[in-house]
């Protein structure tokens, strides 16, 4: 397990590091420049950078942590990438199923693939799945996670590079907005956040803002307009 400071989980669980850019969003990814840092230092779970590896050493980590925790499954990479076998991408469903104390929360921009596989996949209900979307021009990606049997899905908007207009929210339970962060970040308008969570309230659909980002991310904050936005899906997490 590693400690994270993401904003809408506890801890971080890597079994498979390494991707390849699909969209804009994908541009400055922060895994890509923490695992050439990495590479750098010997990790020898980066000894090829960031290109796409499967690590079976990792597989039954969270089998050790009694304390039940939020994880966030692969944020150094994408376990719906081509690269990854099917069978490993069972693996990773076996051993999150066993470890049902825990809540695991995957994120992926290959929702085509994540819908293909989840008919073989098993979905317990300690494990929720997203996508991400950062223009009006990935929105279909939500039409593939509605296929998902999963217990929660949800759709991260980060970074939210525009505005993304009207959203069929339908069978989704958690959105996240965020602005992007690093070294090049690209500005967010407050009004694409702002508007995202309007749909949300009107919806019933919970939602978390997570950041401004910025070059200064900590100084820029997590308010929108006056307060924080920390919800969740409660139905799923009294579970």
């Amino acid at each position: 397990m590693a400690a994270t400071t993401i904003e809408w989980t506890e801890a971080t669980w890597n079994p498979v590091t390494g991707c390849t850019k699909v969209s804009p969003g994908c541009q400055h990814c922060y895994a890509e420049r923490m695992a050439r840092r990495l590479q750098a230092m010997g990790q020898p779970h980066y000894a090829r950078g960031f290109e796409v590896a499967c690590h079976e050493d990792a597989l039954l980590l969270p089998l050790r942590w009694k304390k039940p925790r939020r994880i966030f499954v692969n944020s150094m990479g994408d376990v719906f990438h081509s690269r990854v076998p099917e069978e490993f991408v069972r693996d990773v469903f076996e051993v999150m199923a066993r470890a049902d104390q825990h809540c695991f929360q995957l994120l992926t921009k290959r929702a085509a693939r994540l819908a293909e596989l989840a008919r073989r996949l098993p979905w317990p209900s300690n494990v929720w799945v997203g996508v991400s979307v950062e223009t009006a021009d990935y929105l279909g990606r939500l039409d593939h996670l509605r296929e998902v049997p999963a217990a929660v899905r949800f759709v991260s908007f980060e970074p939210l590079l525009g505005p993304v207009g009207e959203v069929d929210l339908s069978g989704i339970d958690w959105v996240i907005v965020g602005g992007e962060s690093g070294p090049f970040a690209r500005p967010m308008a407050g009004s694409w956040a702002a508007d995202l969570r309007d749909q949300c309230l009107a919806a019933g659909v919970a939602f978390f803002f997570k950041q401004w980002g910025g070059t200064r991310k900590k100084q820029a904050g997590r308010l929108l307009e006056g307060r924080l936005w920390d919800e969740a899906p409660v139905e799923a997490l009294a579970r």
